[in-house]
């Protein structure tokens, strides 16, 4: 892996967090980047005691970022995390920047005895797709279904 540090994102990082999500959101066809809206999201997050977001940091920059936050799952009789965004900057993919960010979101959700982690992938972003197979993640049954109100 490139030498970078994880820990937990701050909220002076909010500007790099909304470029990130700004290249994220580039290749996602279901949203559409609006920095304001994203930037309120990242804070709320920050400031939310079940959300997490982590950066990976090198060279006094954020490279890349995921957040998880917690959901009730009936299935699981517990808590499960729920990933909301993983991404890494274009330069610093491929380096194991983005396993490392994962491995850590892990890390913290063992700490706090949750046992599933969860997340939606565009079904056309075939590079992520692959990137989660080779870490373990498992295809399901299921389909995102969502209604705007």
């Amino acid at each position: 892996m490139a030498h970078a540090v994880i820990r937990p994102a701050r909220p002076d990082d909010l500007d790099s967090l909304v470029d990130l999500l700004r290249m994220l959101f580039g290749i996602e066809a279901d949203f559409d980047f609006d920095a304001a809206r994203q930037r309120k999201g990242l804070a709320m997050l920050l400031a939310h005691e079940a959300a997490v977001i982590l950066v990976a940091e090198a060279v006094g920059q954020v490279i890349g970022m995921c957040s998880g936050q917690l959901t009730i799952s009936t299935a699981e009789g517990g808590f499960s995390l729920l990933v909301e965004d993983v991404v890494v900057a274009g330069p610093w993919q491929g380096k194991g920047v983005g396993r490392e960010l994962l491995a850590a979101l892990e890390e913290w959700a063992e700490a706090r005895k949750i046992g599933r982690l969860q997340l939606l992938a565009d079904r056309n972003n075939v590079a992520a797709l692959e990137f989660y197979r080779k870490l373990g993640w498992q295809s399901t049954e299921l389909i995102c279904q969502r209604r705007r109100i």
